[in-house]
Formats: structure tokens, C-alpha cells, sequence
């Protein structure tokens, strides 16, 4: 059994670790609703505008943005997964991670190569060490505005474009609730076909449908990556509180079993005082007796 010495510091270690979970977990709970609310108030519009997207796909496919609609034979393939700048958030950055790298083993890019274009610096750190990694952005969660993001897509955009990815692909965790998060993947580029969508024959268009096109499919692949930053950002939030929380109970339990093991430790050693002294006593009795 350890000395009392040993168990006291435990002890006080422990406390110090309960305290900086505790407050970890208020500060994301603090942030999580901040998150929370941007992103439930921007999923109304970016479904509506996939709602659009998939009534123009017909259109799209025969505009001046029709490139990016173009099916082509799968041999490069960019992979965009977006985590945290930040751990302790549970298997939230490893779930990425992992769903990334098995989109490699998918029959659909048996022979492609792979690319990453990396959202959060937990990913790149891992990543980086196997993989080609052309940019990593993880600078965009120190203030996330649409701006930066709609860099970020040109940049995609282009690359699509000049031919140097055949494929795009997002990967990321969707936002359920505080305790929950889905890790998914989703095409990007190029467009996919809707299974069903609405026939636009009936509307008067003005500005043109051409313009329209032009200007909606690039603001709708931006929405798109908008959303998955914010929603990854949420669940991040989400999970850390989650293991912050669960953290802290773990390490009560762990000082409520340390403060039992003091106290009989404790107990047995003024046991052994107690004992000491009375043979010691008992001792001096008998010695006093024989003299």
C-alpha cells in the first residue's frame, strides 16, 4: 500500500485535474451555444438553395459553369476532412480521420490518387505524416467568416476546372446534439444529379437563367463548405463538453476511491502507533516487574 505521502499528492493532483475539466466544460457549453445557434440558423437556407440546385442541374449542365457538373473517369481525388484545431474532444478528430482514409479503399477510386486539402490542424498532424497534403486551413477557425471560406472554394473550383481532380469530397462531423455527432462524407465536386427535382418550365427568369446559374452553383459550393465548417465547429463543442464532463466524473470517482484509501491507510497507521505504544508499555511493566 503507498505511504500517506504518496496518496496526499494522488490526491491533490487529482483535485487540480477535476478543476481544469470542470472549466473546460463550461467554457465549451459556453461556445457550444454560440455555434449551435449559427449553424441552425443557416440550415434553412442551405437546404433551399440544394433545393435549387437540384432544379437547375439540367440547366447547369449546359451553362458556362457546366465544367463543374462534368462526370469524368475517376483518377485524381481530393479529400477535404475537417476537424479541430484543438483535442480533447473525445474520438471527434479521429473519426474524421479514419472515415477519410477509408474513402481510399472504396471500389468507386480503386485506382485514383489522393489528395488532401486539410481543415483543422488535429488532421494535418496526422495526415501530413502519411499522405500528400497540398494546403492545410486550420487558421480559418480563429475567426470563421464566409470570406475565407469562399476563398478556400475558389481555390477547389479551380483546381476542379483545370482538370487536376477529377473528384471532391467533403468529410466531416454533422451537428446532432450536444452528446451526438455524425461523422459523414458528401460529394462536392463535381455536382451530382438529384434523384427527382422540381421543373422550373412554369417561371419567368430575370436576370437571365444563365446569369443566374453562373452566379448561384459557385454561391451554393460555398454555402455548402460554410456549413460543414460550422457544423464541424459545433460538434467540436459538443464533444469536448461531452468528455469534459465525463472526465470530471471520472476523476471524482477516482478521489472519492484515493480519500477511502487515506483513511484506512491512516486508520492502520495510528492502529500502529496505538499497538507500538502499548507493547512498548507492556514492556517497561515487565522490566520494572523483574528488577
Amino acid at each position: 500500500m503507498p505511504n500517506l505521502k504518496e496518496i496526499r499528492n494522488r490526491i491533490t493532483s487529482v483535485t487540480s485535474t477535476m478543476k481544469i475539466t470542470s472549466a473546460m466544460k463550461m467554457v465549451s457549453a459556453a461556445k457550444l451555444k454560440k455555434a449551435q445557434d449559427a449553424v441552425t440558423a443557416m440550415r434553412p437556407y442551405s437546404e433551399k438553395l440544394g433545393e435549387l440546385m437540384s432544379s437547375f442541374y439540367d440547366i447547369i449542365s449546359s451553362s458556362s459553369v457546366s465544367q463543374l457538373s462534368e462526370s469524368r473517369d475517376i483518377k485524381n481525388v481530393l479529400l477535404i476532412p475537417i476537424c479541430s484545431n484543438k483535442g480533447l474532444c473525445g474520438a471527434f478528430n479521429s473519426n474524421v480521420v479514419k472515415k477519410a482514409i477509408s474513402l481510399k479503399n472504396q471500389s468507386s477510386f480503386s485506382k485514383a490518387n489522393f489528395s488532401f486539402l486539410i481543415i483543422g490542424k488535429k488532421a494535418n498532424d496526422i495526415i501530413s505524416k502519411t499522405e500528400n497534403v497540398i494546403s492545410n486551413h486550420s487558421t480559418i477557425f480563429e475567426n470563421i467568416n464566409y470570406d475565407d471560406t469562399a476563398t478556400i472554394v475558389d481555390n477547389i473550383i479551380e483546381l476542379f476546372t483545370n482538370g487536376e481532380y477529377d473528384h471532391v469530397e467533403l468529410i466531416y462531423n454533422t451537428f446532432k446534439n450536444a452528446a451526438n455527432q455524425t461523422t459523414i462524407s458528401e460529394q462536392f465536386l463535381p455536382i451530382s444529379a438529384p434523384e427527382d427535382s422540381e421543373v422550373l418550365s412554369d417561371y419567368i427568369f430575370e436576370p437571365s437563367m444563365e446569369q443566374i446559374v453562373s452566379d448561384l452553383v459557385p454561391k451554393s459550393l460555398k454555402i455548402q463548405l460554410f456549413k460543414a465548417i460550422r457544423d464541424s465547429f459545433a460538434g467540436e463543442h459538443g464533444a469536448r463538453m461531452t468528455a469534459m464532463h465525463k472526465a470530471t466524473d471520472n476523476a471524482s470517482e477516482l478521489k472519492s476511491e484515493l480519500v477511502l484509501t487515506y483513511n484506512k491507510a491512516r486508520q492502520a497507521a495510528i492502529t500502529n502507533e496505538i499497538l507500538e505504544i502499548v507493547s512498548g508499555a507492556e514492556a517497561l511493566n515487565l522490566s520494572l516487574i523483574h528488577i
